[in-house]
């Protein structure tokens, strides 16, 4: 190893594991594969740091189904005594939990002939119905491709402290737009069709999704609600004054989510960079196979209705401008949580970033991640493909 600024933690490390300590105020650690650098791209999250975009973060880049660079940059909160973030803390990963539980487990359904992306969201879900003749037309695709004609976002947590009372008031909400006719991301669509995929496989999200997925992928680090000895050694993301009074870490950060008890379609996960490697190899055909070829190919190409959309089926695709940066080819998909969190897949490049970070710390109102994000991919993406 070699380097200047050593940090607590990282000294330690033996020569073997390959690690570099770079000589920088910011602490800041990284592993990478022979050939690889990632100077530009940590040079990027150490200015985040320092521009308190976020306190921390961690990154891995998978390529070819191994990963290639590796790092964790800054702390847990903007005080100097917190805890450094390493290449293995797990973060609250916000609505990527969309993709890695809620979108996994819709395509295993549809892999078993359990679901039908054309059934009306209504043959599952009666009380979805209400008044507005509209909902009859709202299919389980439309909520997968955010065309159901349901808003972005519900304050539902508001006016209830329980799962079931919130899930009844989300389907409950009503709709914004002729379903079909509108690309929409909504949270609330997310919510319904996590309990859609409940009552088809008479199982809970956070159990199906650990038995059928994480367990078979290895991702060791990848769960609903962490253990209580866990949450210590989590990155806060809140200082939340208004809603549980109290500093949020190791729980979820969306209010939604958390009055559900933590588990939800639209948010709740906490995972780490090295699980997110495992999961983009298996999405890239690659290592464990979980999703047949086509399957994988259905869910992740984007659509061509309604008018205007980016969206694949759960997951988004590269748009002009994109948070993924430049360089993502047409064929890639990702997706972002509100935390700071990100996974982007190139199918045809084979290659996979994550970036994580707790950028909602304390208070939720740096928004400098928008232009940390891009300039990160793009760095990482202009090292990948020797683009000067």
């Amino acid at each position: 190893m070699q380097g200047v600024a050593y940090t607590v933690g990282v000294t330690d490390l033996p020569q073997t594991h390959g690690f570099e300590v770079i000589g920088q105020a910011v602490p800041c650690v990284v592993r990478r594969g022979p050939g690889y650098s990632g100077q530009r791209a940590l040079a990027i999250l150490n200015h985040g740091c320092e521009q308190k975009a976020f306190p921390g973060a961690a990154f891995a880049v998978l390529r070819n189904g191994s990963t290639v660079l590796q790092g964790a940059v800054g702390r847990f909160t903007y005080d100097e005594t917190s805890q450094d973030v390493t290449l293995t803390t797990i973060f609250d990963i916000a609505s990527v939990t969309k993709v890695l539980a809620t979108t996994s487990m819709a395509m295993l359904l549809c892999e078993r002939g359990k679901l039908n992306l054309q059934q009306r969201v209504l043959e599952f879900l009666p009380e979805f119905e209400q008044a507005d003749r509209r909902r009859r037309l709202v299919t389980i695709e439309m909520l997968l491709a955010h065309s159901s004609g349901l808003p972005a976002y519900v304050r539902l947590f508001e006016r209830t402290g329980d799962r079931q009372s919130l899930l009844r008031l989300a389907l409950e909400v009503p709709l914004e737009q002729d379903p079909g006719t509108h690309p929409e991301y909504s949270d609330i669509g997310f919510i319904i069709l996590g309990e859609l995929l409940e009552r088809i496989s008479r199982e809970s999200l956070d159990s199906f999704c650990s038995r059928e997925i994480f367990a078979l992928l290895g991702m060791r680090s990848t769960c609903f609600r962490p253990k209580a000895e866990l949450r210590s050694s989590i990155p806060p993301t809140r200082n939340d004054q208004d809603f549980r009074h109290r500093v949020v870490q190791g729980e979820v950060h969306d209010e939604n989510a958390s009055a559900m008890g933590g588990i939800s379609g639209h948010a709740g996960l906490f995972s780490n960079t090295t699980d997110l490697m495992r999961f983009s190899s298996s999405m890239l055909g690659l290592g464990t196979q979980l999703f047949r070829a086509e399957t994988i190919d259905g869910f992740t190409r984007r659509r061509t209705t309604p008018s205007g959309t980016s969206r694949a089926l759960g997951w988004d695709t590269p748009s002009s401008p994109s948070q993924s940066g430049k360089h993502f080819s047409p064929r890639s998909f990702g997706h972002l949580g509100y935390t700071g969190t990100s996974l982007w897949i190139d199918a045809e490049r084979n290659i996979a970033i994550a970036l994580l970070t707790n950028r909602t710390w304390p208070g939720n109102q740096s928004q400098l991640i928008k232009q940390v994000r891009p300039a990160f991919h793009d760095a990482v993406m202009e090292e990948m493909l020797k683009i000067s």
